[in-house]
């Protein structure tokens, strides 16, 4: 194509029209963009064309990398405490957003936690993770795992409980129930507290430790 626009331009006659003029240029400005096109080439080997525009596909070096170099792991310790976390503080807004929709009606469904919730919730369910193994590998009954549960939940309450009354930092206080040990724990809360532990064991906990991320 250069050769030829080069003889057009170069002929020996004269350009006597129009249309050939315009042959010229049209034949400058292909071999402008030809050049150009190369020198880009030259200059990004790597850059390829995408099928959506704006987008460049050979920007990312992670785009390159074989998918088999990927190696799947669980989620860490510190990731597990966090997803526990959330899932203990959404829960906890939620039963008593619930609680006290029954007792006042109040439509604005209002819910509370504790900052404290976070640690407490986490920890509970980091520690619940091989306390249900525990009991699953040697096949106890539901019933027997959910009791364990419970009274490893009253234990872990009560304790906290104890823990910030110190520093005057308890955020809970069952003084009201008929059936609480020094407000920090309630039988009226046991089954509550079962189904969070069937909850736990059955869907959070097991889910949780089937997560894989690419490494």
């Amino acid at each position: 194509m250069s050769l030829a626009c080069s003889g057009l331009m170069f002929s020996s006659g004269n350009i006597k029209s129009t249309d050939e003029q315009e042959n010229v240029e049209s034949c400058g400005t292909l071999m402008k963009g030809t050049d150009t096109e190369m020198e880009s080439k030259t200059l990004y080997p790597r850059k390829r064309q995408s099928n959506n525009p704006g987008v460049d596909v050979g920007a990312s070096d992670y785009l390159n990398e074989p998918l088999a170099s990927l190696t799947p792991s669980p989620l860490s310790p510190l990731a597990r405490l966090y997803v526990y976390a959330l899932h203990g503080c959404l829960c906890e807004v939620a039963f008593t957003a619930t609680w006290n929709w029954y007792y006042t009606h109040d439509q604005k469904l209002p819910g509370y936690t504790s900052l404290w919730s976070l640690l407490i919730y986490s920890l509970a369910m980091f520690f619940m993770e091989g306390l249900s193994t525990w009991l699953q590998q040697r096949h106890f009954h539901l019933l027997l795992r959910l009791t364990v549960y419970i009274l490893f939940i009253y234990l872990w309450e009560f304790s906290w409980g104890v823990l910030l009354r110190l520093f005057e930092a308890c955020p809970w206080d069952y003084s009201h129930f008929k059936y609480n040990l020094l407000g920090l724990v309630t039988l009226e809360y046991a089954m509550p507290w079962a189904m969070a532990a069937l909850l736990a064991e059955k869907h959070v906990i097991r889910y949780t430790l089937k997560i894989r991320v690419n490494t």
